[in-house]
């Protein structure tokens, strides 16, 4: 009967989640947001759901992933050029929001504990929420876009040490100030030792263990998975919360070099749990809404809202960054992040704030997040509106934008597919002087070919905008895969980018002249050379 039950209440929580994620995607507000507003009406509003040990358990599994996410999108190499202004506005705003938001909570009536409490909580930003709506925009590489990733890394090495200095409070607690002592000081031996293991094996073990599965879906995943829970298991051992394993996890799996290819394939799992342990924060806020204070929560999320982004202006534009990219950089930031609910939810198990103060931080990512949403998306119409009406003047910012690096290709030729066709082909053009990037999902099929590489699996948008597919000479495809390459001619043919598809099955030739494919590759009849040749005659390549 319990398993029933379960399954009801799960199934309810779905169900009643998707709708909203639904409902949420018309009216362009990330997910996150509808699913606690379907939590909020299980819950405070119908009273249909109670929180139980089994749907927490599922809710603490969605904190795990959801922190691994967070990790997985933060790679080194995408913000090595933007370090130090990533890392002077990062620690600027932490500083500025965490001091400033103390001053508003204490004038706002909050006890001390309270007000530092709620300050913290609104100091970080959402990387999962931006980094969603920036690679939407096709600007997650631009350079607002890389000082925005990296000052959310920054922001999320600050949180993990608060959350360590928490979890080892949390530890000493019912023992006395001592122990309280002793606990954040073993949290923070954990927090070192468990960082060096993990740094020494995203350098030595990680690039050879996955290296050797990359070429497997499934063995990714699953390998992707365990050592994600192995890094909690370890930090719970170390006395440290499962979402400094988790996030620790994500961060040295994002530096290897297939890290899209996992991020695509763990999205999927990890939107489920994800949706638990939101609708789960809406369904705890039953008390805390009765009594939460309303007016602070306005107060606070205008804070937010306006507070942070000025800040950051300010801060970029004494950088030296011109007004736009200051200004498209710090929409980003007008939002508190999924850290937030985390850290309040583990101040009240620890007693350290009560349901109102939950619901409060609730109630703010609520609503930042949705504006915010909007504000990112709008960025350039909203910067218009301001720059026309003069309001930015005050920061006394540069008007030239900065040249973005140029390392955007143009004029390439992308070859998918690195069997005995596509490792011919990548040869054969490289040796007549063509620009070639070669693709495939498996590193180890990349390795010592002559021209750029990249891991990835076109048929995920996001491959084939980091190949910079819109301005390649050339799309060729040795793909014996019919699904893959019939999407490709699609996009190719969208995008009026000249394809040329390997016909492996003479069956399989009709569809893609219906689909548009300029060239049709037959290896075995026309020989590896030949096929080079005749896309030269016809003028594909030079």
């Amino acid at each position: 009967m319990d398993s029933v039950l379960i399954l009801r209440e799960l199934g309810t929580i779905v169900v009643f989640a998707a709708a909203a994620g639904m409902a949420a995607r018309a009216l362009r507000v990330p997910p996150l947001v509808a699913y606690m507003v379907a939590g909020i009406v299980l819950g405070p509003v119908l009273g249909v759901i109670t929180l139980t040990p089994d749907i927490e358990l599922i809710a603490s599994a969605g904190i795990a992933l959801l922190l691994f996410l967070v990790g997985l999108e933060l790679s080194f190499d995408r913000i090595r050029d933007v370090g130090a202004v990533a890392v002077t506005a990062g620690l600027g705003q932490v500083a500025f929001t965490a001091i400033g938001g103390t001053l508003v909570c204490l004038a706002l009536g909050f006890s001390a504990t309270e007000s530092i409490f709620i300050a913290v909580a609104l100091t970080f930003s959402s990387t999962v929420v931006v980094v969603k709506l920036l690679d939407q925009k096709a600007e997650l590489n631009s350079l607002y876009g890389r000082i925005a990733v990296g000052i959310f890394l920054v922001q999320d090495l600050v949180v993990i040490t608060v959350l360590t200095l928490l979890a080892g409070w949390g530890a000493g607690e019912a023992a006395g100030t001592g122990s309280i002592l002793a606990g954040i000081i073993r949290a923070t031996v954990g927090m070192i030792t468990l960082l060096s293991l993990a740094l020494i094996a995203a350098r030595y073990l990680l690039p050879r263990l996955f290296s050797g599965v990359a070429a497997s879906v499934e063995a990714l995943l699953i390998l992707s998975l365990c050592w994600c829970f192995l890094l909690v298991l370890v930090a719970e051992a170390f006395g440290l919360s499962l979402e400094i394993g988790a996030f620790l996890a994500g961060i040295t799996l994002a530096q290897l070099p297939f890290t899209h290819a996992l991020r695509v394939r763990i999205h999927p799992l990890v939107n489920f749990f994800i949706a638990i342990f939101f609708a789960s924060l809406g369904i705890r806020m039953d008390v805390g809404i009765a009594q939460m204070d309303v007016l602070a929560a306005l107060v606070l999320s205008a804070f937010v809202l306006i507070g942070n982004p000025l800040i950051f202006m300010w801060i970029i534009s004494r950088m030296g960054y011109s007004e736009r990219t200051s200004f498209a950089t710090s929409v980003t930031v007008a939002q508190i992040s999924e850290f937030s609910f985390i850290f309040a939810a583990m101040g009240m198990e620890f007693g350290l704030v009560d349901e109102a103060v939950l619901a409060l931080v609730a109630f703010i990512g609520v609503v930042t997040i949705s504006i915010s949403a909007y504000m990112i998306l709008y960025s350039q119409q909203l910067y218009d509106f301001m720059r026309r009406r003069n309001l930015l003047r005050i920061f006394r910012a540069g008007q030239e934008p900065e040249e973005e690096p140029a390392d955007q290709r143009r004029g390439h030729i992308i070859v998918v597919g690195m069997n005995t066709l596509g490792r011919m082909l990548v040869n054969s053009l490289s040796e007549r002087g063509e620009q070639v990037l070669a693709i495939d999902t498996d590193a180890g099929k990349l390795a010592g070919l002559p021209c750029a590489t990249q891991v990835g699996d076109t048929q995920h948008p996001a491959v084939l905008r980091e190949a910079d597919f819109t301005t390649s000479l050339l799309l060729v495809s040795a793909l014996q895969i019919e699904a893959a390459n019939n999407l490709l001619a699609y996009r190719c043919r969208e995008a009026g980018v000249p394809c040329a598809i390997h016909v492996f099955d003479p069956s399989v030739s009709d569809q893609l002249r219906r689909l548009g494919v300029d060239y049709l590759m037959d290896s075995k009849h026309d020989g590896i050379r030949q096929v080079a040749e005749e896309l030269r005659r016809a003028g594909v390549v030079t």
